[in-house]
């Protein structure tokens, strides 16, 4: 079994990836959107608590007047001083200020948590790693379109890119 992570909340920050109304309620495997969601609202709180910055990713379609129903982030999810960054690819940093963000307040280790695994999520890490970040998957508050994609995601290639844990193994060291 791993060990619990610790992690410096001064060096620390929790990026949740595409965590809107219309993406949470899509059919979603291995666990429900809501899980994730779930998942995601504790870690948040946590990094919250230790003054680590909370990074909410969210997707607008490119050249559309109006973004469909559902393209906000799910209610309450968001507070007051977390980080909202808007893509418009599949990942995080292309094309918005994600980058800048973190390296202004001395973030080195990016946790993940959002949906789906393996494309909003990955290409966001992917690219973090490419940055020089640390990375931290947090399997449990992460969903895909099927367990398969999930899985090849999580027991594939996130251990190649960074670390794998649970939500119940991230923790702070004490400051």
């Amino acid at each position: 079994m791993t060990p619990p992570l610790a992690l410096d909340p001064a060096r620390s920050a929790l990026v949740l990836v595409d965590l809107m109304d219309r993406i949470v309620a899509l059919p979603l495997e291995p666990r429900k959107g809501t899980e994730v969601l779930s998942a995601a609202e504790e870690l948040a709180k946590a990094f919250r608590s230790a003054g680590a910055p909370v990074v909410l990713i969210r997707v607008e379609r490119p050249g559309v007047a109006e973004q469909p129903p559902g393209s906000g982030l799910v209610t309450g999810l968001a507070r007051e001083g977390d980080l909202e960054v808007v893509k418009r690819t599949i990942g995080g940093f292309q094309g918005t200020d994600l980058d800048d963000l973190l390296r202004e307040r001395g973030v080195r280790a990016l946790v993940f948590g959002g949906i789906a695994t393996n494309l909003g999520v990955e290409s966001t890490a992917r690219a973090a790693g490419d940055l020089g970040y640390d990375l931290i998957f947090v399997e449990d508050a992460m969903a895909a379109f099927t367990s398969a994609e999930h899985e090849a995601s999580v027991r594939l290639d996130f251990p190649r890119l960074g670390t794998v844990v649970t939500t119940a193994q991230v923790r702070f060291v004490a400051g």
